[in-house]
């Protein structure tokens, strides 16, 4: 990749790294409910938009199906069971469990043509998952049975990924600024409801809360879409996919720089494992590249 490829990936990274911690901070006066429908709400406005500016139509061929179900499982129920998820989880945390979707994707393709995963992608599929029951282990001993749940639903919120993404590819519907314009606005319709059977928040939301969502909608959700697909138009689909790898080490470094938090030795291990092992059964890592990298370090020795 190009100079300029690889800033716009540590950018890209950087942002949906920090929507943890905008997530961590604004959960807490809004709810999950509320502060995900605004959320969505603001990346739709801004898509709109950028629209416009584009000059881009909102694909008529696309039935609004594909938008209810892209917009659904990608959109609104992860963000939910994230919203949920970090009443009791750090932005660290969360940010390592958002990883591990390319892992329960290569799991379900698996299931779905009953086909057991062979070689580099069965080694990576176990070693991946070896991180997040490191994790969950070590974990569980600290959270009581709300954290436990919100755990889960962050784990929830990776499969609804991987499920998305899975039927991306399989639907091939639209284009890209399409599917995430449509998409965001079948997010706010579906989480309408939920809103309206939510209570209202305590208060008015703080300036820090009120600028948390607005960066939300429009910095995590309308400039990383566009920032995203600018990226796959200029190297791909597959080397667009190292932002997976890169989110988990800014997701840790705005939550310990800005929410002081703690991060065990089990966090970084199990993260380490966890992008190894997707690195792996993704193609990302073959063996042979991985026996190369063995020798290189026995040769070179360590280092001390």
């Amino acid at each position: 990749m190009s100079a300029g490829a690889w800033l716009k990936l540590l950018l890209l990274s950087a942002i949906w790294g920090a929507s943890f911690l905008f997530i961590r901070i604004g959960v807490v006066e809004l709810g999950p409910a509320w502060l995900m429908f605004l959320r969505v709400t603001f990346g739709a406005l801004f898509l709109l938009g950028g629209a416009f500016y584009l000059k881009k139509v909102l694909n008529g061929s696309a039935p609004l199906k594909h938008f209810l179900i892209l917009g659904g499982m990608n959109t609104a129920l992860p963000f939910l069971l994230y919203g949920f998820a970090a009443t009791e989880l750090g932005a660290s945390l969360m940010s390592v469990l958002n990883a591990t979707a390319p892992l329960w994707s290569a799991l379900l393709l698996a299931i779905w043509h009953r086909t057991m995963p062979k070689g580099a992608a069965l080694l990576g599929l176990i070693t991946g998952f070896c991180g997040v029951l490191l994790l969950a282990g070590v974990e569980s001993l600290s959270l009581d049975v709300n954290g436990r749940l919100a755990f889960a639903a962050g784990l929830g919120a990776a499969v609804c990924y991987a499920i998305a993404s899975i039927y991306t590819k399989a639907a091939k519907v639209g284009e890209p600024y399409n599917n995430a314009h449509g998409s965001m606005w079948a997010a706010s319709m579906w989480l309408l409801p939920v809103v309206l059977l939510s209570p209202m928040p305590a208060a008015m939301p703080s300036v820090g809360t009120l600028a948390a969502v607005v960066t939300l909608g429009v910095l995590c959700s309308g400039v990383a879409y566009l920032l995203y697909f600018r990226l796959v138009d200029e190297v791909g689909a597959t080397s667009a996919l190292t932002v997976t790898f890169l989110i988990p080490v800014f997701g840790i470094l705005w939550g310990v720089l800005f929410l002081h938090e703690h991060i065990g030795w089990h966090t970084l291990l199990g993260t380490a494992i966890i992008l190894l092992g997707t690195a792996i059964s993704t193609g990302s890592l073959s063996m042979a590249r991985l026996g190369g990298i063995s020798r290189g370090v026995f040769k070179k020795g360590s280092g001390a």
